[in-house]
């Protein structure tokens, strides 16, 4: 700690300041890109290559619809449930067998029926699931770290679940999450289409 002003003058000032995190972000109501198709619809408000922390997107998610549990084993995300009702499941189960609403933790944990507010953390390895259980669209607001930035992983399945009417071939399926290193542990359903 320096004792004196002529220490405190003659300290370092860092090299990181506020310009090297990238430009600024501010957009309104119905700004960003929107990525759209099938049971898919985002809007991406800051992409991976922005030098930000990670992708953030406001995303709609259909009735029905669920991502399946999954796991991305670099990278993290964060999920913050912003309207309606989600299921979301963030633990290592004692099995990964199933349907993964049954799935438990070594301390008896299950998935969670997230509300308005509710909010998730997912560290590199851990696996994940959130799935809208109800007859109305839900809302959430999403960040990932992903690499290869998840607004193109998003992308490329909107467009698989547009082209295929919701029925996506599963070798199609597991080239893209092969792309996006994501491991898909139970199988993710479409739901019913988005806005």
């Amino acid at each position: 700690m320096p004792d004196t002003e002529e220490d405190r003058t003659a300290m370092p000032t860092p090299s990181v300041r506020a310009t090297d995190a990238g430009p600024p972000v501010t957009l309104d109501v119905d700004g960003g890109r929107l990525i759209s198709g099938g049971a898919v619809h985002a809007r991406l408000l800051v992409a991976h290559d922005h030098p930000a922390y990670a992708s953030s997107f406001e995303m709609t998610v259909a009735p029905g619809f669920d991502v399946g549990a999954h796991v991305h084993h670099n990278g993290e995300e964060m999920f913050y449930v912003v309207d309606g009702t989600l299921d979301v499941l963030c633990f290592e189960p004692v099995s990964r067998h199933g349907d993964w609403r049954n799935w438990t933790a070594p301390d008896g944990q299950s998935f969670l029926r997230g509300r308005p507010g509710a909010f998730m953390y997912v560290p590199p390895g851990v696996p994940h699931a959130f799935a809208n259980p109800t007859a109305t669209p839900a809302c959430l607001f999403f960040q990932s770290s992903v690499e290869g930035g998840h607004e193109n992983y998003f992308h490329e399945l909107a467009q698989l679940l547009q082209e295929t009417r919701g029925h996506p071939d599963h070798d199609a399926v597991r080239a893209l999450e092969h792309r996006y290193e994501t491991e898909q542990l139970t199988a993710m359903h479409p739901g019913t289409p988005g806005p």
